[in-house]
């Protein structure tokens, strides 16, 4: 089992920007990529953005231009810099490791945009 360990999710105003910080463990190697979704109410969990090994990012069009994932200065880390937020982006957002194939989930951080 990995643990994550995610960190910035709050509530702000409509335009607003914030960080999503997700740490694995420094020690662990073997991940694949790195990632976040987000689950908004009654739907289903969604990719946002993933960061592969060869430091590849994909993004969800939804988020595209809006949202952009880089590593962090600490070993197997990743953050989330979102931009332009609306209230349509309230959600709980996930942190998403894949380790040899096998998917790693954090417990979830939530975003609250107001308008």
């Amino acid at each position: 089992q990995v643990q994550l360990v995610e960190s910035g999710g709050g509530l702000l105003q409509a335009g607003g920007s914030l960080r999503l910080s997700c740490a694995a463990p420094a020690t662990i190697t073997g991940i694949n990529a790195m990632g976040w979704h987000r689950q908004l109410p009654g739907k289903e969990r969604e990719l946002l953005a993933m960061l592969t090994s060869d430091d590849t990012a994909h993004y969800a069009d939804s988020v595209t231009g809006r949202f952009t994932i880089s590593r962090g200065n600490a070993k197997n880390t990743v953050n989330l810099e979102m931009n332009s937020l609306r209230p349509e982006d309230t959600a709980v957002y996930y942190c998403n490791v894949i380790r040899y194939l096998i998917n790693y989930w954090g417990q979830g951080t939530q975003v609250t945009v107001s308008s």
